[in-house]
C-alpha cells in the first residue's frame, strides 16, 4: 500500500503550476549550468529525528522536468539527521528548476507529517484512545499536501472542505436563530450521508446540539474542569437514546494536551500540527563528476 494512491487525478495539474509559477519567464541560472547529466543527492537535514513525507508530489516535480528520483528511505519513517533520503539523476538545468519547488514542498509536508506524530505518540503516551485530528486551517492551493501529511504522520485529516462533512459554528447558528433551527436546516439539504458537527460553547448549547441531532459536537475552547464536567454529565445523560461524539478544539498543544486527552472525549482537533508548524530542512547537492 501506498499512500500515493490516495491522490486524486487532479493533483499532477497541481505540480504543473508550481513549476510554472517559480519559472514564468528566462531561466537565467539554468543558461549558466546547461543540459550536462548529473547526479544530485537529496539530503535531510536539521537538528531532530523527523518523518519523511511528500515522496510522490517530489517525484512528479522531477518527472515533469525529465528527470528521475530514487528513494533510500520510505515514505512515513523517521530519519535522523543527516540523511541521504533520494537520488535525483537529470540534466543539471533541469535538477535546479526542480530544486525548490520540491525542497519547500518537502519541508512543509515533511514538517506537518512530523508535527503530527509528535501530537499523536504523546497522546497515546498519556493513554488516550480517541481520534487526534488536523483542521480546515490549511493553505489555500496548498490544502491537498498539507492533508496529505496528516495522513502519512498518522493522525485523522478532518473535513477536507465545506462538501465534505456540515459544519455548523457561531455564525450559522446566529444567522438562523438557534442551534437547533440551524441543525433542521442542514439537514433539509444534507442528507443522510453528511456528518453534521456543531460548535457549542456550553452544556446548554450542546444539550440543545445532541437533541437536535447533532453527530459530532465540538466543545470549543473548553478545559479542565469545565471540559470533564460538561462531557461526562451529557454522556450520561443521553447513553442508550441519542449516538454521538464530542470533539474538543480550540488552542490544543503539546503543553495542555494532557488535561483534553481524557476518555470522555472522542476527537481532538487541532490547527498545532499545521499552522506555524516548523519546516524540516532539505538540501539537494549536485555531485562533482569523478
Amino acid at each position: 500500500m501506498s499512500f500515493e494512491h490516495l491522490l486524486p487525478p487532479s493533483w499532477k495539474v497541481q505540480v504543473s503550476a508550481w513549476l510554472a509559477e517559480d519559472t514564468p519567464s528566462f531561466d537565467y541560472g539554468g543558461y549558466v549550468v546547461g543540459e550536462d547529466e548529473r547526479v544530485a543527492f537529496l539530503l535531510g537535514k536539521g537538528k531532530q529525528p523527523a518523518v519523511l513525507a511528500g515522496c510522490p508530489f517530489v517525484t512528479e516535480i522531477f518527472r515533469q522536468l525529465d528527470c528521475q528520483v530514487e528513494w533510500h528511505i520510505k515514505e512515513g519513517n523517521t530519519f535522523q539527521p543527516i540523511k541521504h533520503v533520494a537520488t535525483v539523476r537529470g540534466k543539471a538545468r533541469h535538477l535546479l528548476l526542480g530544486e525548490r519547488v520540491a525542497l519547500n514542498l518537502l519541508a512543509r509536508c515533511s514538517g506537518i507529517a512530523t508535527k503530527s506524530k509528535q501530537i499523536k505518540d504523546l497522546a497515546v503516551g498519556y493513554g488516550y484512545k480517541g481520534i487526534i485530528a488536523g483542521t480546515r486551517k490549511t493553505t489555500p492551493g496548498f490544502r491537498l499536501v498539507e492533508k496529505y501529511g496528516m495522513i502519512v504522520g498518522g493522525i485523522d485529516t478532518h473535513r477536507h472542505d465545506l462538501s465534505s462533512m456540515i459544519m455548523l459554528k457561531d455564525n450559522h447558528i446566529w444567522s438562523t436563530g438557534s442551534i437547533t433551527a440551524a441543525i433542521k436546516q442542514a439537514r433539509s439539504v444534507g442528507g443522510f450521508t453528511l456528518l453534521l458537527d456543531v460548535e457549542v460553547t456550553s452544556e446548554a448549547e450542546a444539550d440543545e446540539a445532541i437533541e437536535a441531532g447533532a453527530d459530532i459536537v465540538m466543545l470549543d475552547n473548553m478545559e479542565g474542569g469545565q471540559l470533564v464536567t460538561v462531557a461526562r454529565k451529557l454522556k450520561d445523560k443521553w447513553a442508550g437514546r441519542r449516538k454521538f461524539l464530542f470533539e474538543s478544539s480550540g488552542d490544543i498543544t503539546e503543553a495542555n494536551l494532557r488535561e483534553r486527552a481524557i476518555d470522555e472525549i472522542d476527537i481532538l482537533s487541532t490547527s498545532a500540527v499545521h499552522q506555524s508548524v516548523q519546516h524540516i530542512d532539505f538540501s539537494l547537492k549536485i555531485q562533482v563528476p569523478r
